[in-house]
């Protein structure tokens, strides 16, 4: 099978117009060759004699078609719009590659390996979200509690501002006793030629 997909790779880019009659012929014996292989009965006694688990002929002989690419190629002349050609063969060897399955187990399996992947893939993520909130909440109680820079508002009682209210004060009580009635503004600057020496 390495020397047909060999072959068969060399032929298959060309365009089907710069394609010789040899060339057509060719691809066709080489496909012929491929479904003859394949359609090879097994041997019930060859079957008998190999330790159970063992890979069939036919297991074999589909896994030297993997190995040579020649699988690849088969996808490749069913799918392109230009080998039409070769559908009906590349059709049969597909029906010979899958002749001891039936379709009940292959979907089974499609389905059992698919649904297995996805329950662990579904528990991983479960964990490391788990995990993720455990760390999360971990933090937001080593964290200190974030205090507030408004220290509040007190109205002075007794102090008047202007328009006979009392005074709103808006720092902290530890800074009332520094209090004037000049804090917060802008002090008023001293020309240097009028400053004390």
């Amino acid at each position: 099978p390495g020397g047909c997909g060999g072959s068969l790779t060399a032929l298959s880019p060309q365009d089907w117009e710069q394609r010789q009659e040899e060339d057509t012929l060719l691809i066709e014996r080489i496909l012929l060759l491929v479904r003859n292989v394949l359609h090879v009965p097994p041997d019930p006694m060859e079957e008998q004699q190999g330790v159970d688990g063992d890979a069939s002929v036919h297991d074999r002989v589909l896994w030297a078609l993997h190995i040579s690419g020649m699988d690849d190629l088969l996808k490749f002349l069913a799918s392109a719009q230009v080998e039409q050609q070769w559908a009906l063969h590349v059709l049969e060897i597909i029906s010979l590659m899958f002749r001891d399955q039936s379709p009940e187990e292959l979907a089974a399996l499609g389905q059992g390996t698919a649904g297995a992947e996805h329950g662990e893939d579904t528990r991983e993520l479960e964990s490391l979200r788990q995990r993720e909130l455990a760390e999360k909440r971990a933090r937001a109680l080593q964290r200190p509690s974030r205090h507030s820079r408004f220290g509040g508002s007190y109205v002075l009682q007794g102090l008047k501002s202007i328009g006979d209210r009392d005074v709103v004060f808006h720092k902290g009580l530890h800074n009332l006793k520094s209090y004037t009635h000049d804090l917060g503004k802008e002090p008023r600057r001293v020309p240097r030629h009028r400053q004390a020496a």
